[in-house]
């Protein structure tokens, strides 16, 4: 339940999908989340942060942690679910 509660937090989600490829700064991050405001991305960041599914790196970028990497590999099947949920729609 906690895993839910946290992946249910407007943004977390999204920041986990961003960090999946590549480490990001924090100006980068907040841009590939639609410009969300500063203090909602760092109150996220500190929640992933806490959980170990994110880490600052040497350059002070963030990125996914093993366990946030295992939990976006798990996401993924998510992923593929919605994009043929929302073809199945436009049908």
């Amino acid at each position: 339940m906690a895993a839910l509660d946290l992946f249910g937090r407007r943004w977390a989600l999204r920041i986990l999908w961003e960090l999946r490829d590549q480490p990001l700064g924090f100006r980068a991050l907040q841009q590939r989340c639609d410009g969300m405001s500063s203090s909602v991305l760092r109150q996220r960041l500190l929640e992933l942060l806490e959980a170990r599914l994110v880490e600052r790196g040497t350059d002070d970028s963030y990125c996914l942690t093993a366990l946030g990497k295992e939990a976006c590999d798990k996401l993924a099947g998510l992923h593929g679910w919605a994009e043929r949920w929302a073809a199945d729609l436009n049908q």
